[in-house]
């Protein structure tokens, strides 16, 4: 059989319970939703670090974000630097290119180091993460340029290019799209997305509500809806070249007053109209596809970096062990490969996604990757692997120290690390059973309905921790 082209489409911060075929009602996703129809949906996906590089650093390697960057919370150079510190293991892209491929990358990367040491051949990459107007790009050797509004719609503009240039060649395409990461304000977007849906219809999930009432925090939502706000408060990133255009650190300014009575449901809003942006820009990946005749023997697999809080438990942004930043969308699409199915047994999981593709397309595995394949799942022979569950791992962020987790297919368990990651002894762990308790509002970690799952979970994610090694990245 003919090798399939393949297309990694990775969208950034969605979270799945804001996707139709999750079972959003609220949502329009009519593009992903018939991907899914027409292909092998996981009900229960899981990202391994919900931050953007450790999440798409295992996307790459098939391996732990510790494992394969040395660190739990983001590490990228803008621009990137060509040395590789990180990911020393041989790379999805690496193989696909040994293997004949032709390989490239169009959209966000925020990684270390540079896509051509990573193994693509081609790529068009914006400088600046997270700026949808006035994005400067850079593009194998060519000297940085600048496109207006917007730049989600021009790397989809860039990626038909490409896929109406393809040959006979098998390629591999890694399309990131930003969206529907921040900043979502209503001038970051066209209006067709921004003014899509009314603030007082939307439904707000129960776990946004507390003692205090609805989850409410001015600097956050400033964040996500300005794009240069939070660089202007606490920026510009540490490691930005001049010519990225980051602000300097200039702290609020006139423009910056949220419109009257601004609340979570006028952000959630304009998150779902963010959603469905990065929907419209799927259905012009498929279209694309079929217009050139690539859709049948293309593998498509869909799927976010982690999700977002979006005031969850009053959190906002991602990096915590809640099934709002960690549970994802993973769909495979291949019509002449699979047939379509929905697995609702199975925690699939970040580090799987690499040695699952490599398997479908007929190529030798890579030893160093610690994800499983899901090939005879995708394929239909089975509903589960032997091992059913994700490991999970967050950096200090938001509370305050770094946890890892175990999510299984009914509970997810997680518990603190301290300075030297070993677990601190006395702090409070989390257990919460998904089935019964969906919003995880209630911790059952020291009830007597729930301490002796927590024990058995806890001694299962020692070992992990344990026995998952740590890349020692030099200077």
């Amino acid at each position: 059989m003919t090798p399939p082209n393949v297309v990694l489409c990775l969208c950034d911060q969605l979270r799945a319970h804001a996707v139709g075929c999750y079972g959003d009602l609220a949502a329009q996703t009519p593009h992903i939703d018939r991907l899914a129809a027409g292909g092998v949906r996981f009900d229960l996906a899981m990202t391994n670090n919900p931050v953007c590089t450790p999440a798409r650093s295992s996307l790459l390697s098939g391996q732990y974000g510790r494992t394969c960057t040395g660190e739990l919370g983001n590490v990228a150079d803008d621009p990137p630097c060509p040395r590789r510190r990180r990911l020393p293991a041989p790379t999805l892209a690496e193989r696909f290119r040994e293997a004949g491929y032709q390989t490239a990358v169009i959209g966000k990367w925020h990684l270390d180091p540079a896509p051509r040491t990573l193994g693509f051949e081609h790529a068009v990459c914006p400088l600046t993460i997270h700026r949808y107007r006035q994005q400067t790009y850079i593009e194998d050797d060519r000297p940085w340029f600048t496109v207006g509004p917007f730049a989600p719609d021009y790397e989809a503009g860039r990626v038909r290019d490409y896929l109406a240039a393809r040959g006979q060649q098998p390629f591999f395409l890694f399309y990131n799209i930003s969206l529907p990461h921040m900043p979502i304000g209503a001038a970051e977007m066209p209006e067709a997305f921004a003014g899509r849906f009314d603030p007082e219809s939307i439904p707000l999930r129960p776990n946004v509500f507390g003692e205090d009432g609805m989850a409410h925090n001015e600097t956050w939502f400033k964040v996500y809806t300005i794009w240069d706000y939070f660089w202007r408060q606490w920026g510009p990133c540490w490691n930005a070249a001049p010519e990225c255009g980051y602000p300097g650190r200039t702290g609020e300014q006139p423009g910056d007053a949220l419109p009257p009575g601004f609340d979570l449901r006028h952000l959630t809003a304009l998150y779902y109209g963010a959603v469905s942006w990065t929907d419209a820009l799927v259905g012009q990946l498929m279209a694309a596809l079929a217009d050139n005749g690539l859709e049948e023997n293309t593998l498509v697999v869909f799927l976010s970096d982690h999700g977002d809080n979006l005031g969850s438990h009053h959190l906002f942004n991602k990096d915590c062990l809640y099934e709002e930043s960690i549970r994802i969308p993973l769909v495979w699409h291949w019509p002449r490969g699979l047939i379509p199915r929905v697995n609702t047994k199975q925690v699939a999981q970040m580090v799987d996604v690499a040695p699952t593709l490599l398997d479908l397309c007929g190529l030798a595995p890579v030893p160093e990757m610690q994800g499983r394949s899901l090939a005879p799942l995708v394929k239909g022979g089975a509903e589960t692997l032997g091992l059913n569950c994700a490991f999970i791992e967050t950096d200090p962020s938001q509370l305050g120290c770094p946890y890892i987790g175990v999510r299984t297919p009914r509970h997810l368990f997680a518990m603190p690390l301290d300075a030297e990651r070993h677990p601190v002894e006395g702090a409070a762990d989390w257990l919460f059973d998904l089935e019964a308790d969906p919003f995880e509002l209630r911790n059952l970690a020291e009830t007597a309905e729930g301490i002796a799952e927590a024990a058995g979970l806890r001694a299962q994610l020692e070992r992990w921790n344990r026995r998952t090694p740590w890349l020692k990245v030099g200077r």
